[in-house]
This record gives C-alpha cells, structure tokens and sequence, in this order.
C-alpha cells in the first residue's frame, strides 16, 4: 500500500462524488470527512496518510470528497439529504452493500441521519469529535455560542487558506510544526474556496439532529477528546445519553484534527470496536535524513546573560531554525532545550538547511553544531526512532562548533549535488558498533538545487 489510491467518480444524479478506496479487509468502512477535503492531497502530508493506511489496515476503506468540495463537482453547498444520497452513490459505485461509518465533525450529523434512515446498510456508526447540534440552544447549553462561530467564521474569511487560520482551536499541539502549517495551508485552497467554505460552516450553525439519536439502533461508539478546542466533550456525552447502547470513549488532548495528537490511541479505539482486536501501531519504516542541532556553549551562554535574556535569545533561534526548515521541506520532529531533530526526505535539501541554520544564527552572537545521518527509521506517529536517529545524534555529539558533520552515507548520497566536504576521519560513536566515516561540510554550491 505504498502508493496512493486511485481517485474515481460515483454519480449522484448529475454530480460527480471523487472517491478513493484503500485496503482489503474484511469490512467496508466509509470515512466521512469534516468540514472540507481533498482525498489526493492527503497523501501529500505523513499525518493524514499514516492515520489512512492504518484504517484501511483492518478495513476496505472508501473515503470521499462531498460534493462542493475538493474533487467533487463544485456545486452549492448541500443539504443533509444529498449528502447521504452521495454516500449511497459511493457504496453503489464500489459495490457495498453494508458499511460502518466514521463521521469526524461536521460528517458526525449526515452519518447519524444515514445510520437511522439505512440501517440494514449501515454495520456500526463511530463518530469522532462531532455532535448532534453545533449552536448553542437554551435546551441545548453545550453547544457553541452564535458569537464564538461567528468570530472564528471571521477569522477563516479573513485568511482562509493562510499557514495558520485557527490553528489554536483544530490543531493547537503542533503550533510550532511549519512544515504542516505550509501543507495545511495549501490543502484548505485545494478543498474549497472561501465562499464554500464559509457556506459549509454557516450552514452547520443550524443543522440540529438531536431527533434523530433515540432511533440509532446499530451499535455505535463516540470517540471525544477531552480537551477540543471547537465542539465541547459535552456534546459526546450528550449523544452517547441519547444514543441506546453508545460507547464513549473521552480520549485525553485539545486537538479536534483526528490524525493530530495521539491518533494511535484513536486509531486502537477504532479498531477494537469494529474488529475485537486492538494490534496497536505499528512502526512504519521510512528512510529519511535526520538532522541535529544544538547550540555550543548553551550552558555557559545561559549563565552569563540570565533567564529573561537567554530565553529571548532562544525564541529569535528557533524562529531562525524553522523558518529555514520549512523553506528547505524538513519536518520538524523534536525540539528540547536548544537542541533540534529535523527529518527530511532528501540529504541535499537537508545539507543545505543545516548550512544555512548554521550562518543565520551567528548573527545572533551563536554557533550550533549539527550531525547529518541517512537509513532506515521507525515512525511511529510523528516521532521517529531507531539505529538511524541513534547515529545522527551522535554524529551531531562530535561536531565542533560551526562544523556540520555527516556520515559518509550521506555523503555518497549526494555526489553531484554541488556539496564538497572535508575528511574528519574515522570516529567511534557511542552505543554504535564499529568505526564511522565522517565528514565535514565544507561548502555548498547554491546555485545548484
């Protein structure tokens, strides 16, 4: 499953539905996106197309783009009616004749109001971060009140489609990840425009399904975080209330996106619930270049200018750093301290940041080190792990201040790249079984890309 799908289309009366399917389990699960979507652009980013594979896992898969957005015919906004004729038209197109259903957000109401009306084609309803009524009502305290919707309608008009529109309130654990911000940026153009986005979220404000809960009959499981940030954990617990034999599971986090955060423990959730087993994630196996920084002398630095001064100095440094990795394409995967863990899909592209991180900051009167490494790693989630990360961190440990130091895998895998290096011989590295070849980058054409 290392390629992305193949994008179809299901007709729904005259409007073309864009689906994708995945996977070849033993279920049909229907994934029903929230708010807007584009199924191909996901894949362009490690978060969504990990959490995809891992549905699709134990499951066939079939996900869609409703229809006025994404790759779907971009039509008027529509009512929760077409909506579920579309949903018919996919398991149609694909030959199910029964699916579960997972309805995130604002795909929660149309997949309750499918599960009631088609029960025998519906296997299990799971919904995640959704609700029966967005609005605030005074029968109705936990929902979002007319002024807080409208501020943050505002706020999406303002810049829809900017790095960082109400990122605080879908997203608010990965503030600082540019390179996420960069992908969601473009993915928010791709799956609507403004004007459509805008209608869909007006036209939430007033769906109200509340009805509709007492004649759910298929066994249903309601998946909350805690802490979201956008609809209330008091809206689950509303629904699991009103719901005959719901399961809620409260999961602990503040972000509403369901592949940001602990996904794994979403994830486990979800297939237990449809399968009976939990198998847990399983580390993916990727490679990639993992480059490490930190500065020299922090320590001493710290201490010679005090708390308020150094943290100042610090802030300026990792705004340096990652606005150097989002422009060179690197994720950032882990910061403590004044220490960075970046990973990149191309050692050049990886070389270049690390140069350019490395001149920036002696502005501010500074060096860093940094440690360059490419193999094998385990992704788990966001994280990464195993030998490769082991041997760049201590690749990134013998390092002199000012030096970029790389293993000599790195550096064979960008000959012709305009990249010469200095031979710093062989070196043991701690934890790590025989001797390693390094190299000191020693200048970097920039003319060549």
């Amino acid at each position: 499953m290392s390629d992305p799908p193949k994008t179809r289309y299901a007709k729904s009366g005259d409007v073309h539905i864009a689906y994708q399917v995945l996977g070849d389990g033993p279920i049909d699960v229907v994934y029903v996106p929230g708010f807007v979507s584009n199924v191909e652009y996901d894949w362009e980013h490690p978060r969504p197309a990990r959490f995809f594979r891992r549905l699709a896992s134990f499951s066939r898969l079939i996900r869609f783009d409703k229809r006025g957005t994404g790759l779907s015919d971009r039509v008027a906004i529509p009512t929760l009616e077409e909506r579920m004729d579309d949903v018919r038209a996919v398991l149609d197109a694909t030959g199910s004749t029964r699916a579960a259903l997972i309805g995130v957000s604002e795909g929660g109401p149309m997949s309750l109001l499918y599960a009631a009306t088609y029960p025998e084609r519906t296997s299990a309803l799971v919904l995640y971060g959704s609700y029966a009524r967005r609005a605030w009502a005074p029968d109705y305290p936990c929902g979002v009140s007319r002024e807080r919707m409208d501020g943050i309608i505002e706020t999406f008009e303002k810049d829809w489609g900017g790095a960082s529109v109400a990122l605080e309130i879908w997203s608010p654990s990965i503030l600082g990840d540019a390179a996420y911000k960069q992908w969601r940026a473009t993915y928010m153009r791709l799956a609507a425009s403004p004007g459509a986005a805008i209608a869909v979220m007006r036209m939430n404000v007033e769906i109200d399904v509340r009805h509709v809960l007492p004649t759910i009959s298929v066994p249903t499981l309601i998946l909350h975080r805690n802490g979201d940030r956008l609809t209330s954990v008091d809206q689950a617990r509303y629904m699991a209330t009103h719901i005959k034999g719901a399961k809620l599971v409260e999961l602990v986090g503040a972000d509403h996106t369901p592949y940001v955060g602990d996904s794994d423990a979403l994830l486990e959730e979800i297939e237990e619930f449809l399968t009976g087993i939990r198998h847990g994630a399983e580390p993916d196996r990727i490679l990639a270049t993992v480059l490490f920084t930190d500065i020299v002398d922090s320590t001493k630095r710290a201490a010679e200018m005090g708390d308020r001064n150094w943290g100042e100095l610090l802030q300026q440094h990792d705004v340096i750093v990652r606005r150097e990795l989002a422009r060179f394409r690197g994720r950032e995967v882990n910061t403590a301290g004044d220490g960075f863990l970046i990973a990149f899909d191309g050692p050049g592209r990886a070389i270049r940041c690390a140069m350019s991180i490395s001149r920036q900051v002696r502005s501010l009167g500074i060096e860093i080190r940094a440690g360059l490494h490419s193999g094998e790693c385990e992704s788990v989630g966001t994280n990464l792990g195993g030998i490769a990360v082991h041997i760049g961190s201590r690749v990134a440990g013998t390092a002199k201040a000012g030096e970029i130091l790389v293993s000599s895998t790195v550096k064979d895998l960008v000959v012709g790249s305009g990249i010469s290096f200095e031979d710093r011989g062989l070196h043991t590295l701690k934890g790590v079984p025989g001797g390693w070849h390094l190299f000191a980058v020693d200048r970097v054409d920039e003319a060549i890309e």
